[in-house]
């Protein structure tokens, strides 16, 4: 009954936090404290992704004259600048041997088998890098947004606010953060901070969600 109770009380907590958080529009540059940075990005590193394969990279970036330059080149968007720290999801453009390799080896090892065992899965993986490069970035693109959803989730657990972000030049950001040459694209940023209530006009805006009838089709 206890663990029953428990479990109630975890889900009441995420849905109240997912009610408190918004997607930030200024941030007052306070420090995000490293505990809870590591506790969002821990999460992001459980989130589940196709075949466990996790085909992308999150960039973490709290040094301000790296902001200071995303925002003057890449996104101008205030909570670049002001945030705690940036989140930069990338993910590769096409999915390698090299990599599959890797992913087979951690496998066998974690779980104390052989890669004999692994053949069926890694012929399911073989298809993956069959593809082309664009087939591949779409597919690793969704993985990464797996991610940032579970990212953001996090974050409104620890009382931290995120602001996702698409709204950016991923090939000037690619070059500043030097992606290509990693096999890497970003796709979506997620910057972590505290609000700024003071000059963010959506702080204590009421949050506009379709209701249960108009999202969920029950069959």
């Amino acid at each position: 009954m206890k663990n029953f109770n428990l479990k109630i009380k975890y889900n009441m907590e995420l849905i109240e936090k997912l009610n408190w958080r918004y997607a930030t529009k200024r941030m007052n540059g306070t420090k995000v404290p490293q505990i809870k940075v590591d506790n969002i990005l821990e999460a992001i590193r459980l989130t589940p992704t196709s075949y466990g394969l996790q085909p992308f990279k999150v960039i973490v970036i709290d040094n301000q004259e790296l902001k200071e330059k995303i925002f003057n080149d890449a996104c101008q968007q205030p909570q670049i600048k002001e945030a705690s720290h940036i989140l930069v999801f990338a993910a590769n453009k096409k999915v390698t041997e090299k990599q599959v390799d890797e992913y087979m080896e951690l496998i066998a090892t974690a779980r104390g088998i052989s890669l004999n065992d692994l053949s069926g899965f890694r012929s399911m993986l073989n298809g993956v890098i069959a593809g082309t490069a664009e087939q591949n970035f779409v597919w690793t693109a969704r993985q990464a947004y797996i991610a940032f959803g579970v990212g953001i989730a996090a974050a409104a657990l620890e009382e931290v606010d995120a602001t996702p972000m698409e709204g950016f030049s991923a090939d000037v950001l690619n070059k500043i953060l030097e992606l290509e040459e990693q096999n890497l694209s970003a796709v979506t940023i997620l910057t972590l901070g505290y609000r700024d209530e003071a000059n963010d006009y959506l702080a204590k805006a009421p949050k506009v969600r379709k209701n249960k009838e108009k999202l969920f089709d029950f069959k």
